[in-house]
């Protein structure tokens, strides 16, 4: 059986000090800035992946000291080992995954993080539930819980279940953080990808409140003429 000794060792040894700092500059690690004092190996995500696939079996109370780790990748292996037990287990053992994800949300602190886990474990788990943990969360301070919220319902869009994500959008439409801004029109781009119609209403609804970034991320894939339609009505 791995254990969690192992898995951290070699870790490390695949750390890579030069790529760690740019890591820290990308995922914005500076004072004041939306991940301030994340520290990073520099690790690649493929060999996580890799790792995240070999140790498997590690128990879940040692995912969880993962997921209170410093280390950004250990936090991030801790989830997709998670997300990748979720996909294969039965009820009872995805609801003892989802307890220890929600328990353990305040660890979810940078976009990737919340990317990789929420559509595959709260979305998942609550696709055939009640949500109102998702509309709580779109009504967080913090950012990353508010990040979760939408990201979650990819797991519905990509089911072509669109009211979650839509009622969710609505309450992010005036959300001050650029990287809600872009994870929210991203949602709305996989909505308009399934139903162009759906989509379309939603923009023709709230064009003019939507923050321009939101807006120019949910019409990427539209004819030019489109989006220059929909950026001349917008406010912001």
């Amino acid at each position: 059986m791995a254990t969690l000794k192992e898995l951290r060792m070699e870790m490390h040894k695949l750390a890579d000090p030069s790529r760690a700092g740019f890591l820290q500059g990308f995922f914005k690690t500076g004072k004041g800035e939306y991940a301030e004092g994340d520290c990073f190996l520099g690790i690649r995500v493929p060999l996580l992946r890799r790792l995240a696939k070999q140790h498997k079996s590690l128990v879940l109370k040692d995912v969880a000291v993962l997921l209170k780790s410093k280390w950004h990748e250990e936090r991030l292996t801790a989830l997709i080992i998670l997300s990748n037990a979720f996909l294969k287990n039965d009820e009872e053992s995805r609801k003892i995954i989802f307890n220890l994800y929600v328990r353990y949300l305040s660890s979810v602190n940078n976009w990737d993080l919340v990317d990789i886990s929420a559509p595959n474990i709260a979305g998942a788990f609550l696709w055939d539930k009640e949500k109102t943990l998702l509309y709580n969360l779109a009504k967080s301070k913090n950012i990353w819980e508010r990040r979760a919220a939408i990201m979650a319902t990819f797991y519905f869009i990509k089911r072509n279940s669109f009211n979650d994500a839509l009622n969710i959008a609505r309450l992010l439409l005036n959300d001050n953080e650029d990287l809600i801004h872009k994870a929210t029109g991203w949602m709305l781009r996989e909505v308009g990808k399934r139903s162009l119609e759906t989509e379309k209403s939603f923009l023709d609804a709230n064009v003019k409140i939507m923050p321009r970034t939101m807006l120019r991320y949910a019409i990427e894939r539209f004819p030019e003429k489109d989006r220059s339609r929909y950026l001349e009505k917008t406010s912001k």
